[in-house]
């Protein structure tokens, strides 16, 4: 209970924020906040997650249907709906087809670039509410900027020192009473100092009295021009919606070691948004702020959060008509500092310090976030991170490998690839990642570099016990190479290929063609096989000896083992 009403007092001033980042009437905030949480707690798998409006879905909410429909009209109210309802389904039939492994494909820095992005953008959004400004709806992020440059010079003092005001408030607050409901504290002070100033004859704009009652049913807009429209932006948020539940359900988890089914996360968020939808709420996900807080709070079981709605119901009925007295430049300056705290500052440091491919995805992210359309922004982040990932595994590691002559039982090293310590006619590699269709340029180029190097190579051992996968393409890269070897009087073989590969290779017929008496279980069981093919001459005059074989079949040479 105690866990239950923390959380619903920090949700008020939350919702009615998070609704006026969205476009929307306050009201549909909190009734976000009451219906979304019950459904997906009801249906997901995690002990802590409280869904209910988000920044970033709010902001993507705002930019996809404000270009269609005036921020705030019936009609825009209408699309959200529909935009909620179309994004419950998408993650709903998501979690039926068991697709949970999906978010694992969206790498960190795609979130992280893009919740910065949209931080900037929130702060850009609500400039004319903290300046007082005229400033036209659905401009691109450097039009806003370049009419706020223009028009700076009106800025209404009365409105800055309100919005000013309540956001040092509340950083003070947060900074001396962190656990505090330091966000409805500020908003208050700054009612209080509107009324002083007189700030409705000033032209401070009030939000207005939210109706106090329980979310009314509502009807999402069916038109098939509709569905068609918002289908594209509609994926774009159900995606975003379940990488923000599942990343903070399991962030949580983390620490209550609880594990989180994202199959059954999928179908609580879905059913939320969906249920959702026919009750006045628009578009949820998971909420950082709030989970974590229920969780420092104490809260055991789902019931907490089911508990925090219906508190927030009461709490609702009982003060809505005092938000009558609320100023929009003290939401705006709430709303400032929500987007300061989106920005995830550590993380950016981190990654832009550890990784230059992730680095270059953060980055993208970030700025298609600002200058192009919101989903295409998380798109891109994706399918850089993607591309970036392949590009990585097709070039799989394949060092020269060759006995370490001090280890027993027998230990395998890497060595230079035109090392003198291998043995002058078989050269044994080990491949470390996929044979796959991304890989199979980057593996037959370091084959040829062997015989390149010295025609007198003849045979090699394909080390396989590190081999992530085989693909069709990458069988029949083996079947190639295993014909080309056999051309040039060796032979390719393989040693520790797992039961799925050599099934995988035997079902396709590829086995064959490559050879059966070319596979081994192991190098131990390659290594005499392979020798017996080998020149015997060229064998009686090496001077190396790498191999026990080799000290086994010469005893009586003058040479010391190497």
């Amino acid at each position: 209970m105690m866990a239950a009403l923390t959380g619903a007092v920090i949700v008020l001033p939350q919702g009615v924020a998070f609704a006026m980042i969205a476009g929307l009437p306050p009201q549909y905030g909190l009734y976000t906040a009451i219906v979304t949480p019950i459904i997906a707690a009801l249906f997901g798998s995690s002990w802590h997650l409280v869904s209910g409006p988000t920044t970033a879905i709010s902001i993507v909410v705002f930019s996809t249907i404000s270009q269609h429909a005036e921020p705030g009209s019936a009609q825009f109210v209408s699309m959200a709906l529909t935009l909620t309802l179309m994004a419950g389904i998408y993650q709903l039939a998501f979690g039926i087809a068991r697709l949970g492994k999906l978010v694992n494909f969206v790498s960190h820095s795609v979130v992280v670039g893009f919740t910065a992005g949209a931080a900037i953008l929130i702060f850009t959004s609500q400039m004319k509410n903290v300046l007082g400004l005229s400033i036209p709806r659905g401009e691109s992020f450097l039009h806003t900027w370049v009419n706020i440059a223009g028009t700076v010079g009106a800025t209404n003092v009365y409105v800055l020192a309100i919005a000013a005001t309540t956001l040092a408030l509340a950083m003070a607050i947060k900074y001396r009473f962190p656990r505090s409901p330091y966000m409805l504290l500020a908003m208050v002070a700054g009612s209080v100092l509107s009324l002083f100033l007189d700030g409705p004859s000033h032209g401070v704009v009030l939000v207005g009295e939210i109706p106090a009652r329980l979310p009314p049913l509502s009807l999402p807009n069916f038109s098939f021009p509709v569905l068609r429209e918002l289908a594209p932006q509609a994926l774009a948020v159900a995606v975003l919606g379940l990488i923000e539940a599942v990343s903070i359900g399991r962030s949580i988890a983390a620490k209550s070691h609880q594990r989180i089914d994202g199959n059954q996360e999928f179908i609580g968020q879905g059913l939320s948004n969906i249920v959702g939808s026919f009750f006045s709420s628009y578009a949820g996900s998971g909420s950082f702020t709030r989970s974590g807080v229920n969780f420092a709070a104490g809260a055991q079981t789902p019931i907490a959060a089911i508990m925090a709605a219906v508190f927030l119901a009461v709490i609702l009925l009982s003060v809505a008509p005092l938000t009558a007295y609320l100023p929009i430049p003290a939401m705006g300056g709430i709303i400032l500092l929500v987007a300061y705290n989106l920005i995830d500052f550590t993380h950016i440091r981190t990654i832009l310090k550890a990784s230059r491919p992730a680095s270059s995805v953060l980055i993208v992210t970030f700025l298609a976030t600002l200058l192009l359309e919101l989903e295409f922004a998380i798109y891109a982040g994706v399918l850089l991170s993607l591309t970036l990932y392949l590009n990585r595994n097709a070039t799989p590691r394949m060092p020269s490998i060759i006995p370490c002559p001090d280890s027993s039982p027998r230990r395998f090293i890497p060595v230079a690839p035109g090392s003198t310590r291998r043995c002058p006619q078989l050269d044994i590699v080990e491949i470390n990642g996929s044979v796959f269709f991304g890989s199979v340029d980057s593996i037959a180029k370091r084959l040829g570099q062997i015989y390149e190097y010295d025609p007198a190579y003849k045979h090699v051992l394909l080390v396989a016990d590190s081999i992530g996968a085989i693909d069709v393409s990458g069988a029949e890269l083996l079947v190639e190479e295993a014909v080309s070897w056999r051309q040039r009087g060796g032979g390719l073989y393989i040693s520790g290929l797992r039961i799925e590969d050599r099934m995988f290779l035997k079902g396709g017929g590829y086995l064959d063609m490559i050879g059966r008496e070319n596979i081994f279980l192991s190098k131990k069981q390659a290594i005499p096989t392979i020798k017996k093919r080998m020149d015997k001459e060229r064998c009686e005059g090496c001077q190396l000896r790498i191999f026990d074989e080799c000290r086994d079949s010469l005893a009586t040479a003058k040479t010391p083992p190497f």
